[in-house]
Formats: C-alpha cells, structure tokens, sequence
C-alpha cells in the first residue's frame, strides 16, 4: 500500500469518524434541550399550582378573619303591641 492511499484512507476514517462523533454530540445536546424544556412545562405548573393555594389559602384566612354578619331580629307582627 502506497503512502498515499494509506493517508486518503486516514483522511476518510477520520472524517467520517469526526461525522459519527458530532451527530453524537447533537443527538446528547437535543436530549439535554428536551429534558430542560420539559422540566421548565413542569417547575411553570408546579409555581401556577401553588399560587392558585396561596391565593385560596389568603382567601380563606381572611374569611375565617372577619367576624360572621350578624343577623338583626326580626320582628313578627304578634311581638308588635298596638296601643
């Protein structure tokens, strides 16, 4: 084999090596975006959550807070004394 061939043929392997190796990479770095983005869908739906409970929580304090509306007597004809 001639000196020539055998760099032709290096130059092959490692260009087609340098191709396996940055379609590897891209596939890990889609994998890694993919993961993010769906951890970020469920952190968004975690915090939407929990301030729908805080705000039913505040709403709650606040009703137990304030004091029941008392009802006024009524009064019924039979308690009315005509003089």
């Amino acid at each position: 084999m001639s000196t020539q061939t055998s760099k032709a043929a290096e130059a092959a392997f490692r260009k087609s090596d340098k191709e396996a190796a940055m379609s590897e990479y891209n596939k890990q770095r889609m994998a890694v975006h993919e993961k993010i983005a769906r951890l970020q869908v469920l952190r968004f739906a975690r915090e939407a959550a929990d301030r729908v409970a805080a705000a039913l929580a505040a709403k709650e304090k606040a009703a137990a807070k304030k004091p029941a509306a008392r009802r006024r007597k009524t009064v019924s004809m039979k308690d009315v004394v005509l003089t």
